[in-house]
């Protein structure tokens, strides 16, 4: 005990030492800047909050000129989307060697999930629910993408987003708020670290706030709800960066309340700055101040005027700052505190990134040689991808396959390199990427033989193909007729043993500007799919797809269905791990598969109607259902399965009265019950059963992704405090209500054990 007391005052020294030293640390970088701000004109300033595209990788209808120029004058903060560590240093050494005040630039680009070597769209990485997995994603994108000249990322995208036909679903982690936040803090952490390394690169979350409950899932569209479900429903994701210290945070094109986000002073100043304390800057996404000007707010100086006073501090691309806030500093229409706050805080993101020390910092031609691509990444991209994947129907155990026989291997995604990787690589080397074919064949060696035959195109109509690509992407299409491609494959299916089906969506499909009215399988792949079916032959069908599709046809007919999302450069490799049973699927949705497009929005925490349809049925008069189609999902939030058969015992809980500040510990048993080691996502749910404002029918507040061995047990048990049953009530306070609640535990939203608690303040 005495010894206990002795380290008492040594952790105070320490602590207090480590405070003084970041006070000290942000004395010296306030006395810097100060300093430098001291020597910069007022155009030197606004030129700070001014980026421009490269024109390498164009990610938007406008285009950036004479960046030299205006690097050289002092009018460029930033660059984003240039590629090659040779180029970022030459515009880096125009930067602190031709401007007056030799300033260093920002280096920006879109590294979503990965930079070479690509991992799984986030959508599916989050089907991990693997969050130090994901975590290391991003740790070897800010390796890849820091060896490269990149200091800055435009990730993580945290938008919740309900709705599948809305394309970007692909960069999300899905429906669920509690789910969402876990991953975005893990994401920062990866990439940012502590700023000490030159592997460590400043985040970005986006798109703050609401983009992904656009209106009939349409990609910029009009967003309008309640400010308690907001509270509760969309922001915790991006509140959750900022808590992990992102450094910066991109605003949405959307509007909020009426107005655009990227002109809301009620998310960027009272929201953002106040209540969370976020002491980053905010940049516009692409264009963004321009595009208020078509929302009906105004022409450039206007918008440009009224984002600042929103609280913007950096323009991208559009230079609606550069071109227009002088002018309104003379007129009375901003204040140049403003200004200069604004470019105070993008200095400081660059003195915390250490380019000042060091303007060649992220620009060291040997790391660009040796730590991109390399056999480590490319292994851990592999196992990151099969731990994505998720088995939605295994009939009678067809899966794992043997590695024997004559294995029929058809569809238009069978032999495609380029749409391995997914929407937003854009900088994956897309002819290093391994298609299904390719890694089946490293799989079975000599064992088995791999049958291919295209079978038919993506789309039948070549114009919807070529609206579903981005970056001058090409599909591949085949100009051979529909009957021709579809006679080859049923040969080839003839001499099988088994059919793997490779369909779905190409990866443009899903990801920005690329919305869906029907999210159903491609017509010409479905015609495709029914005719294997009718061979009698087993039939797998590996989907591709970024976001969830109404594949109910599907799920009743094809005995096994394996989802692979867009697995990245080591897909194919993946696929086959899984499909043979080397690597057992864990993969788990992180969001609901409706049985049609007439049930969107769906997702799991729905709250009660007052004529609500009991669980199971379907139909009732006077309730709240359809007609023609029950309420269930097709695949309920947190489905998956194994080859492994895992059984539940019934809850036990530490105490079902509980008070106050206790902890509360809800705990299940977890068997396997087959002959095979798998690993399990543990999910706990809650229910606050009588609330002062309506709540949802339950809630994910934990998960534990645990490996049991074959015919094993395993305790699996979660600890509860009142921090757990907080919300934002109808005055917007963040609290917790006394009262009953349901606590759940199950291996996904639907099938559940329960057991009833009561908890009183």
């Amino acid at each position: 005990m005495k010894r206990i007391f002795w380290l008492i005052p040594c952790f105070l020294v320490l602590f207090s030492v480590h405070s003084f030293a970041q006070q000290n640390d942000k004395s010296k970088m306030d006395l810097f800047i100060n300093n430098l701000m001291n020597k910069m004109t007022l155009d030197e300033k606004i030129g700070q909050l001014n980026l421009p595209g490269s024109g390498d990788i164009v990610t938007g209808q406008a285009k950036s000129s004479d960046i030299g120029k205006k690097i050289k004058a002092g009018q460029v903060g930033g660059l984003f989307n240039i590629k090659g560590v040779e180029k970022i240093r030459e515009v880096q050494r125009v930067a602190v060697e031709e401007s007056r005040l030799k300033i260093p630039l920002l280096f920006g680009m879109d590294v979503i999930h990965g930079y070479e070597t690509t991992f799984p769209i986030p959508l599916a990485l989050s089907c991990s629910w693997n969050l130090k997995m994901i975590e290391q994603t991003a740790r070897v994108a800010a390796i890849e993408a820091s060896a490269s000249g990149i200091n800055w990322t435009f990730s993580p995208m945290v938008d919740i987003c309900r709705d599948p036909r809305w394309g970007r679903i692909a960069e999300g982690s899905g429906e669920d708020a509690y789910l969402g936040s876990q991953i975005a803090a893990a994401m920062v952490k990866g990439y940012q670290g502590d700023y000490s390394l030159n592997s460590n690169i400043m985040a970005c979350v986006k798109h703050y706030a609401l983009y992904g409950a656009a209106e009939a899932g349409r990609d910029y569209n009009t967003t309008d709800m309640s400010r308690i479900r907001m509270f509760n429903e969309y922001l915790p994701p991006y509140k959750a960066a900022v808590d992990a210290g992102v450094g910066s945070v991109m605003a949405s094109f959307n509007e909020v309340d009426g107005i655009p986000a990227t002109g809301n002073k009620f998310l960027m100043t009272d929201v953002l700055r106040n209540q969370w304390g976020f002491k980053g800057f905010v940049v516009t996404d692409y264009t963004g101040i321009n595009e208020m000007i078509d929302h009906g707010m105004g022409d450039l100086q206007q918008v440009s005027a009224l984002a600042l006073n929103a609280g913007i501090d950096m323009d991208m691309v559009g230079e609606g700052f550069l071109l227009t806030l002088k002018k309104s500093l003379q007129q009375g229409k901003v204040k140049l505190s403003q200004i200069n706050n604004a470019c105070r805080l993008i200095l400081e993101a660059k003195y915390k990134l250490g380019l000042f020390d060091n303007p060649y910092k992220y620009c060291d031609l040997q790391r660009s040689k040796t730590e991109v691509y390399t056999p480590a990444h490319k292994k851990f991209a592999r196992e990151a991808a099969a731990e994505s994947f998720v088995l939605l129907k295994n009939k009678d155990g067809l899966l794992p396959l043997k590695k024997t026989g004559k294995i029929a291997l058809i569809g238009p995604l069978a032999n495609s390199k380029e749409n391995m990787p997914g929407t937003w690589s854009v900088a994956t080397i897309l002819k290093n990427s391994i298609s299904v074919k390719e890694g089946l064949e490293n799989a079975v060696g000599n064992g088995a033989q791999i049958l291919y035959a295209k079978g038919s195109n993506i789309e039948a109509d070549s114009n919807l193909e070529k609206r579903g690509t981005m970056f001058g992407r090409e599909i591949g299409r085949d100009n051979r007729t529909e009957k021709e491609l579809l006679d080859e494959a049923l040969e080839i299916a003839s001499q099988s043993d088994v059919i793997i089906a490779a369909l779905g969506e190409a990866s443009e499909m899903s990801g920005e500007s690329s919305s869906r009215s029907h999210i159903d399988m491609p017509h010409t792949q479905l015609k495709l799919l029914k005719a294997l079916v009718k061979t009698g032959k087993p039939v797998v069908l590996v989907l591709f797809t970024g976001r969830p599709l109404t594949i109910t046809w599907e799920n009743k007919n094809v005995p096994a269905i394996l989802n692979v999302w867009f697995g990245g450069s080591e897909a194919g490799n993946a696929i086959a791990d899984v499909l043979f049973g080397d690597v057992n699927p864990s993969g788990k949705l992180s969001t609901t598969f409706p049985q049609n497009i007439g049930q969107v929005p769906l997702y799991y925490n729905h709250k009660n109607t007052g004529r609500p349809l009991p669980e199971g049925k379907w139909f009732e008069k006077f309730r709240s259902n359809y007609l023609d189609v029950s309420n269930d999902p097709l695949y309920p939030f947190g489905f998956g399965l194994s080859y492994s058969d895992f059984e539940y015992s019934d809850i036990t809980v530490s105490s079902k009265k509980v008070k106050g500040n206790a902890t509360l510990t809800a705990s299940v048993t977890v068997t396997n019950k087959s002959k095979t080691d798998g690993k399990e996502v543990v999910q706990l749910y809650i229910r606050d059963i009588v609330g002062s404002v309506t709540r949802p029918v339950k809630e994910l507040k934990g998960f534990k992704k645990v490996t049991i061995k074959a015919g094993e047990s395993q305790k699996v048990s979660f600890q509860i405090t009142p921090s757990d049953l907080k919300f934002y009530n109808y005055n917007l306070k963040y609290d917790w209500e006394a009262g009953d609640f349901n606590i759940m535990i199950g291996g996904n939203s639907r099938d559940v054990k329960s057991v009833m608690i009561n908890w009183v303040k």
